[in-house]
């Protein structure tokens, strides 16, 4: 059984990333991908056993792909990369949620500022009460209170 801070650490520099990132889109010349990334083969080598150990990825044939918990991961970073390029407009919006107002403005607000329809659903379906995070489903997480003001 894997972790998920055993999936994080494995891609959790850029350079591991970016590799997870080029395995998932199929591209396998190791000798591009050593010399694009600036690694050594140590270092390829290294970061391509901690994410087959962690369950990202996985060789067939000769070659390396991605695993279905790997093509999880990898939708969930994308997704979390447009949250980041988002973070500007998450900051606005974390701020009108201090002011607290109706729900349906706040929606009004959400809609005017993300594109992104997943991003919006992610905080349409979330409202923060107290210190727990309480989603449209019903489901209650516990928060550290530091958690909630960043």
């Amino acid at each position: 059984m894997v972790s998920v801070s055993e999936c994080l650490n494995a891609i959790s520099d850029h350079k591991s990333l970016l590799l997870f990132n080029t395995i998932g889109l199929g591209s396998q010349d190791t000798s591009i991908l050593i010399s694009r990334l600036g690694l050594t083969r140590k270092q390829y080598y290294s970061r391509l056993s901690g994410m087959i150990n962690s369950g990202l990825i996985g060789k067939k044939n000769g070659k390396y792909s991605i695993t279905s918990l790997g093509k999880v991961v990898y939708e969930a970073q994308v997704l979390i990369g447009k949250g980041v390029q988002y973070s500007s407009k998450l900051v606005a919006i974390d701020s009108i949620e201090k002011s607290e107002i109706p729900v349906e403005q706040r929606n009004k607000i959400i809609d005017a500022l993300v594109i992104d329809s997943k991003i919006k659903e992610i905080l349409s379906s979330h409202t923060h009460n107290n210190n727990k995070l309480v989603s449209s489903e019903r489901k209650e997480l516990t928060l550290p209170v530091s958690s909630l003001s960043k």
